[in-house]
């Protein structure tokens, strides 16, 4: 089953939970309800028709997110501790960030001054952190779910803020690929919250795009960081890991 079809599933257990009808799902949709019946026949939703849907059930959609996870057993966050073990070895925070974008052993090697079996080390840490599954043939399936984050102030976003302190903006922000917004202005409570929506919604629109891009080939992929800021960090802390002959 697809993730969409998953969340499909997760909404229809969600409406009978809460005593809701199709009928009262089409009301507030403003649609018929034999298109409602066809849309979750088809499963063919938009994000605001979920969104709507959500609403009806007294929900956000993160809470529909939250409980997909907790059907499918995947985690939004990591612990304090586990956190903290990933900070504790650079090396095994490298190979947690190439994993959570879809880099196989195979190209963690390829690029950084690991052997296969100390990467193959590395994931069996990881596995036991419960961020991956170590599957036969050392194939990675990502325990995570489509909003994992950070920590709020944990031990990876402090780590990765003093980074950006002293790194990513000395920095000129001029190249095709790269952008820098400061924005300064008055802003009311009503209006404060309103932007900070809009800015939650941004990042699982990047969240989304990185989904989607992660079937490309690793070739076809960079890494970006964005702090309303934009620009290509490829390797940023990890750069000392590279190979010297990696690719360009």
């Amino acid at each position: 089953m697809t993730q969409g079809a998953a969340l499909v599933q997760t909404l229809k257990r969600a409406l009978k939970q809460h005593g809701c009808t199709y009928a009262q799902v089409a009301e507030q949709l403003q649609l018929s309800e034999a298109s409602v019946k066809r849309m979750f026949s088809q499963q063919q939703f938009t994000l605001q028709r979920l969104e709507q849907i959500c609403q009806l059930l007294a929900m956000d959609f993160s809470d529909l997110l939250r409980l997909l996870q907790q059907e499918q057993g995947q985690i939004s966050q990591l612990t304090e501790q586990q956190e903290l073990e990933l900070t504790a070895d650079l090396g095994l925070l490298l190979v947690a960030v190439s994993v959570l974008n879809h880099w196989t052993i195979a190209d963690i090697v390829k690029w950084y001054q690991f052997t296969p079996s100390e990467c193959l080390q590395k994931l069996i840490k990881l596995d036991r952190l419960q961020l991956i599954e170590l599957q036969p043939g050392n194939r990675v399936k990502l325990r995570i779910a489509a909003n994992f984050s950070w920590r709020d102030n944990g031990p990876i976003q402090r780590f990765f803020q003093q980074q950006l302190a002293v790194e990513f903006f000395n920095h000129r922000f001029n190249g095709q690929d790269e952008a820098l917004l400061v924005l300064n202005g008055m802003l009311s409570t009503a209006s404060n919250q309103e932007f900070q929506r809009k800015l939650t919604r941004l990042a699982r629109e990047f969240n989304e795009l990185v989904q989607h891009d992660s079937q490309l080939p690793l070739a076809h992929r960079y890494g970006v960081s964005v702090v309303l800021a934009l620009r290509n960090w490829r390797f940023g802390v990890f750069k000392d890991f590279l190979r010297p002959d990696a690719p360009g």
